[in-house]
């Protein structure tokens, strides 16, 4: 029931939502001009069961083991003391060294350990190498005490030979390692890093170590590194810190200037191994390619992470967004012969938009060598609980092939892609999440939203469940599930791809320049707090689902574009959906009940032409106040 004398202008057209059956249209009337209707659909084709998303969801999950900091660590990882009166003395000098111990060989500037021990490092090494090759079963320790020492052509510490070895750094101490510029073979092994070992190492103390490394790597490990406290500076024309089965953090200090990652582990045959695990500590990394990779998981606990990989969000590649090329834009325009449906925006004859695929055997190859910039980064699956974490990446900001999860942690992401991006699934059970700027904010097969605080910005989709691809691509005209056609739209021919949105709980605020919700599949909204800003264009919309969109619980706050709107298939609570005519950022919407008490009060931050709202209060049949600006109706809830 509309007055006569409000929305004139602003109002133009009142979209009441029927009773919420799976399939139902919803009718939209234009008050100007009764004789003309369209209809916003919520089709259900396609979808084969309701609980088919969910299912995939928990199968998802079920492959993520967290590992506890018992299996990471052992005691002696952490332990930085020992006796000196057990101890043996390495004094280096210029070209040369002294010990007393008969388990160390000096040949020049080489100084080579035999055995197990404790052995105390002081002094400088102008051109020359510590090497450990001792027996399987040893493991020595190395303490550096104020030792300065650099190799023109290879390792200044080399561990050749050992069970495990212990590096640990005195208390107070200043330490320098450094490579010249070139690294020269000098056995079978290929030395490549300023710290190099075949065997399981530890770096561990409370003094200060500086790595420089301008022809390799900082620190390398052909099996675990494990580092649980002291300070490391490491500048390294490759990677940071490198280990082939895992890197293992605690406690530390550490700071990397990389030119490709800053930590990485990578294991070519062994899909367990090459992992990363973060206890805690403080990390600070500047990386050209990656800030952190794993070939197989990643977990994080706790600690402060600041990456900067890539250069930053301002060096990435150029997106293009879901642009249609307008209405009436060529062969595919209003009323084209096009395939999608009545309205067809951009070019016609099923010519393909985007698409991720290179269309020369030149691109291919730069493609692939193309050096990856993203800042967290897994081939398996990535759990984080907790920590502090900024990340600036040119690329995607947490990107793994598996699944993510965050149960916790305060993270700040300003990416050149996706904010968070999972191939499986990403679920979000805690923590707080401000995603300052990003292609498309977050991407995933099935989006599981469970809790959290997440506040993000998108230049493109706000959420994409998007089939898990990391890229955007569209296979003809009229792509898009809108009223007019496209993937699942009343009149489209498309078929869906699968994926899923689901929102349980937790507070979202969503501000994107294209879809704000995106699911190539269906969208499930049982609880939290959403509120979503945008799209502004027409040729996007607030919701965009394949098969069914559907809210039983929380509060949805949604405003943007008219053009392709779309809103909820079936609810078990009231639902408003109204097109208000252009209203500027800012103007207050309000929704009101008969007794005046205020239900709902917005004011989006982006310009606007619908509203929809749903929640708890909201009956279905009831009659509400609805408030744009200066102007109110009465609305009837579907």
């Amino acid at each position: 029931m509309m007055k006569r004398l409000i929305f004139p202008i602003i109002i133009s057209m009142l979209l009441t939502t029927t009773a919420c059956r799976d399939g139902d249209t919803l009718e939209l009337e234009n008050s100007k001009n009764t004789d003309e209707t369209e209809t916003i659909s919520g089709s259900d084709e396609g979808v084969t069961s309701e609980t088919t998303a969910d299912e995939s969801a928990s199968e998802q999950i079920s492959d993520v083991s967290e590992v506890e900091s018992s299996d990471m660590f052992t005691n002696r990882d952490y332990e930085v003391g020992y006796q000196e009166e057990a101890t043996y003395n390495i004094t280096l000098s210029g070209n040369t060294a002294v010990s007393d111990s008969d388990s160390v060989v000096i040949s020049g500037s080489t100084v080579t350990i035999k055995d197990e021990g404790t052995y105390i490092i002081t002094g400088s090494l102008d051109d020359g190498m510590i090497i450990v090759d001792a027996e399987d079963t040893d493991k020595p320790q190395i303490v550096l005490n104020g030792a300065n020492i650099t190799s023109s052509t290879s390792a200044p510490i080399y561990v050749k030979a050992a069970n495990k070895a212990f590096i640990t750094l005195a208390d107070g101490t200043e330490n320098i390692l450094s490579n010249g510029g070139v690294f020269e073979a000098i056995d079978e092994n290929d030395i490549d890093g300023v710290i190099f070992s075949k065997q399981d190492i530890t770096l561990n103390g409370s003094g200060s170590l500086e790595i420089s490394s301008p022809a390799g790597h900082g620190i390398v490990g052909k099996d675990d590194i494990a580092i649980t406290s002291g300070i490391y500076s490491i500048s390294c024309l490759s990677h940071g810190v490198n280990a082939n089965n895992s890197v293992r953090l605690a406690n530390a200090e550490i700071n990397i200037d990389s030119g490709n990652d800053g930590i990485h582990a990578e294991h070519s045959e062994d899909a367990t191994l090459g992992f990363v695990y973060a206890l805690s500590g403080s990390y600070t990394i500047d990386a050209d390619g990656d800030g952190m990779s794993a070939s197989s998981y990643m977990q994080i606990e706790n600690g402060t992470f600041n990456i900067v990989s890539g250069g930053g969000s301002v060096n990435a590649e150029e997106n293009s967004t879901d642009n249609f090329g307008g209405m009436g834009g060529g062969p595919g325009g209003m009323m084209g012969g096009g395939q999608g449906g009545m309205m067809n925006y951009g070019r016609g004859n099923g010519e393909a938009m985007l698409t991720s695929e290179t269309t020369s055997t030149a691109e291919e190859e730069t493609e692939n060598t193309t050096v990856s910039t993203k800042g967290i980064k897994a081939a398996g699956s990535i759990l984080i609980n907790g920590a502090s974490i900024t990340v600036d990446s040119a690329d995607d900001t947490i990107h793994s092939d598996g699944s993510v999860t965050v149960n916790g942690g305060d993270i700040t992401l300003t990416s050149g892609d996706d904010g968070i991006h999972a191939n499986e699934t990403l679920t979000i059970n805690d923590g707080n999440i401000n995603i300052t700027d990003s292609y498309e904010g977050l991407e995933a097969l099935d989006i599981v939203i469970a809790g959290g605080d997440i506040d993000l910005t998108a230049s493109d989709d706000g959420l994409n469940a998007a089939g898990g691809t990391d890229s955007s691509s569209f296979e003809g005209i009229g792509g898009g599930n809108d009223m007019f056609g496209g993937h699942g739209g009343m009149m489209g021919s498309g078929t869906a791809s699968g994926g899923s949105v689901v929102i349980s709980g937790g507070k979202l605020d969503i501000n994107a320049s294209g879809d704000g919700i995106d699911s190539n599949g269906t969208l499930e909204i049982s609880g939290g707090d959403t509120t979503l800003c945008g799209p502004t264009n027409g040729d996007t919309a607030v919701l965009d689902y394949d098969t069914t969109g559907v809210i039983t619980g929380g509060t949805f706050i949604g405003s943007g574009a008219y053009m392709m709107a779309q809103t909820f298939s079936s609810s078990e609570q009231g639902v408003i959906a109204v097109s208000v005519g252009e209203q500027a950022a800012g103007t207050k919407v309000t929704v009101s009940d008969s007794d005046g008490n205020v239900i709902i009060e917005t004011e989006p931050e982006l310009q606007f032409q619908i509203i929809i709202i749903s929640c708890p209060e909201l009956e279905s049949g009831e009659t509400y106040n609805l408030t744009v600006g200066e102007e109110s109706a009465e609305i009837t809830a579907g």
